[in-house]
């Protein structure tokens, strides 16, 4: 079996289509399917099923592709961490992180690190904590800045606590408001702009809301981060979001929630059973560093603290 044999075998699979899978890995096609033969002669069982032009994967296909994955990862770190011995002038870091924190404090740690690091190659995944999860158990990602609770059973990974924030009530900043502080059940019956299907936020503020004893008003929902912020600031309703997004924004302000509020847990994670490169170790650093720094300073985002000492 050939590392060569399984990135064709998950191109095909990504593509479901050979021809588009030979285009990708820039092979000639008849090249590519010989491949994809020959591993099927060597495992024993096809993999593909090839209907009327529809290539979907056989049971023997469907158990090989996470695996197929994972050793491709393994393998590119591999060659990532042969290529670092001659110290961190190259090299490349994989990092996971929430759009919240994308649009926060990980610019400016992202910052420090390449003027430090200039030869490192920073490559983002902006999504989702429970997409960041499965991509880091894929072996997709070295580094993850996910949402705690893990949103996985997966005992490959494992976290570290670093900053708590607290989640507020967005509004325009004309919007008057009687009290300091809202409670949940102040949203009943309010117009609400609510986050895509998936997104962790959503599921915190529909419990919130649910506990409270009411379903939401939902006046739009689907958006991502930089949507909903938008559409509170059009006054389209209001949302509940992390409180460090709002830095920047004049035309928001939040309001914090009651005793005891909501918050929200934010870590590092990475796969237990694959040591992190030198160059996603340095990141590492650098963005505790980073943090601890700010928390000492008190120049962290307002609402947001320090777990890491």
């Amino acid at each position: 079996m050939q590392l060569q044999q399984l990135a064709y075998f998950v191109a095909v699979t990504e593509t479901r289509h050979f021809t588009q899978a030979a285009e990708r890995m820039r092979v000639a096609q008849p090249s590519l399917s010989k491949q994809i033969k020959a591993l099927e002669a060597e495992l024993g069982a096809p993999l593909f099923s090839r209907a009327r032009g529809n290539v979907t994967l056989t049971p023997a296909g469907e158990a090989l592709l996470p695996l197929a994955r994972r050793m491709l990862a393994d393998a590119d770190t591999a060659r990532q961490e042969v290529a670092e011995l001659a110290g961190l002038r190259r090299g490349r870091v994989r990092l996971g992180a929430t759009p919240s924190l994308c649009a926060g404090l990980l610019a400016d740690a992202l910052a420090r690190f390449h003027r430090d690091y200039p030869g490192i190659e920073l490559l983002v995944e902006e999504s989702g904590s429970r997409d960041l999860v499965r991509a880091l158990a894929r072996g997709q990602l070295d580094l993850s800045m996910i949402i705690m609770p893990l949103q996985s059973d997966d005992p490959s990974l494992v976290t570290e606590d670093v900053l708590r924030e607290n989640l507020v009530v967005a509004m325009p900043s004309h919007e008057p408001t009687r009290r300091p502080y809202q409670r949940i059940a102040d949203l009943r019956g309010k117009p609400m702009v609510m986050f895509r299907r998936g997104y962790d936020l959503r599921e915190a503020t529909l419990a919130a809301c649910r506990q409270a004893g009411f379903e939401p008003r939902l006046a739009v929902q689907g958006g991502e981060m930089d949507a909903v912020l938008r559409f509170v600031e059009a006054g389209l309703g209001v949302a509940v979001v992390p409180s460090m997004v709002l830095d920047g924004r004049p035309g928001l302000r939040g309001v914090p929630l009651a005793p005891p509020g909501l918050t929200r847990t934010i870590a590092l994670a990475h796969r237990r059973d694959v040591e992190p490169t030198r160059a996603a170790q340095a990141f590492r650093a650098t963005l505790l560093a980073f943090v601890i720094e700010a928390g000492q300073e008190g120049t962290l985002p307002q609402g947001v603290e320090l777990i890491t000492q």
